[in-house]
Order: C-alpha cells, then structure tokens, then sequence
C-alpha cells in the first residue's frame, strides 16, 4: 500500500492523527490481508468489494448528507448487488474490520486529518489512474447506491468529483456534462503520489460542502486551487 508523507500534500496543512485507543486502532497490514481473506471466501453467489473498493466506497458513504445505517452499508460491501448472505455465514470478524475502518475514515473526514487510503501499487507500467481505480470505482458505486450527494446542487462539489472521476473512462460519464467538460480541462496526475493525495483532497473538499466544520480552534490552509494547477 502506497503511504504518502503528510508533507507532500498540495500545500495542505494536514493535521497529524493522535494516538488512539486499542479498539479505534486503525488496521495496519495483516488486518487488511485477514479483511482480504474474509471477503474472498464469502460464498457464492456473492460478489463482495476487495479492501480498495471498500475503502473507496466507505469513504462515499460517510460523506453523504444523511447517515447510512451499518446495516445498509454491509449490504453493499458483501455484494455488489446487494444480495443477503446464505444462512449461518458468520460475518461478525468481517463486519468488526470494515466498521473499525470506518471508524478511522470517519474521525479523519471530520477532524481534516491526512489519512493513508488503501491504494496499492501496481507494475512499473501501470499508470497513476490504473493505480487509483479500483478505490475510485468503490467511491462511485457509493454515489451509485446513495446518491444524495450527487444530487447536491453546489458548484463547488464539482472540482473535487471531476479530480476523482478523472480516473475513468470519458465514455462512463456521458450523463455527467459539466463534470465532463471540466475534467477536459485537467491534466491527469503525474504519478501515484500525487493520484493518492488527490484523493484525500478532493474527500475533504467535498467534506467542506457537505459536512462543513465551523470550530475556530481549526487551523486550516487555505483550499488549494487544483484546476488552475494541472489546467490544460
């Protein structure tokens, strides 16, 4: 998993996570590998996310205007097409990962903390998008399952969705025109450094349209201007 240093994040100035407690403690490598596992041996016919898509998709979800019950949001995670596990599949140790990774995204989005998204490098001749897609894809599938967000009529939503939906295919977003025109105007990331903190960016941009945070002891940098940056 690819970890980019705090400082080296667009100018932003990310505040450090605190120590936390053993049960809020993020999951570190054999975590992931055993939440991995869970997910690959889920029965058929389901069709659970892997860690990436996951994490991409957790990040959607907690970022819609209206809270998604846990309930709702394993529904997705176990199946891509929402469908109930068989009866007996004991669930409790996949549910108790995802909701801790939950947990942490969560305390990240609202203290506008830096945090590592699972994104994994590829081979040398992969590309930064090739990279950042299956986080993406998560993300948008959350958009796709709750679409309150989407629906959000703010202009200032879109510079952060296009720096997402950048990643996919032009042909996928031919029912989004302004997000595409935009996009049109950006340059994709130069390598999977700078694709990883656009995502953590664009999250937090869209956290401040959503979930906007008032506290004056917040020291925050000023909102980098991404656009004029990588403008083509």
């Amino acid at each position: 998993m690819l970890c980019v240093p705090h400082d080296r994040c667009g100018g932003r100035k990310w505040a450090m996570p605190k120590p936390q407690p053993e049960a809020s403690r993020p999951l570190d490598d054999s975590d992931i590998a055993r939440l991995q596992e869970q997910l690959d041996h889920l029965p058929e016919p389901l069709q659970p996310l892997d860690v990436s898509a996951l994490d991409g998709f957790l990040c959607g979800v907690l970022l819609q205007p209206d809270t998604v019950d846990d309930d709702r949001l394993m529904r997705w995670v176990l199946d891509v097409e929402g469908r109930v596990p068989p009866s007996g599949c004991d669930l409790a140790s996949l549910r108790a990962l995802v909701l801790r990774r939950k947990a942490q995204l969560a305390a990240a989005i609202r203290a506008r903390q830096w945090f590592d998204p699972w994104v994994f490098e590829l081979d040398e001749d992969a590309s930064p998008s090739e990279a950042v897609l299956p986080w993406v894809a998560g993300f948008a599938a959350a958009m796709d399952r709750f679409p309150a967000l989407m629906r959000i009529d703010d202009e200032r939503l879109l510079e952060p969705l296009a720096l997402l939906y950048l990643h996919f295919d032009p042909a996928d977003l031919e029912d989004a025109d302004a997000l595409g025109e935009l996009i049109e105007t950006l340059e994709p990331p130069q390598d999977l450094g700078e694709a990883v903190q656009d995502l953590v960016r664009s999250l937090m941009l869209i956290a401040d349209v959503v979930k906007p945070i008032d506290a004056p002891s917040l020291k925050r940098a000023p909102r980098p201007n991404a656009p004029s940056r990588r403008q083509r």
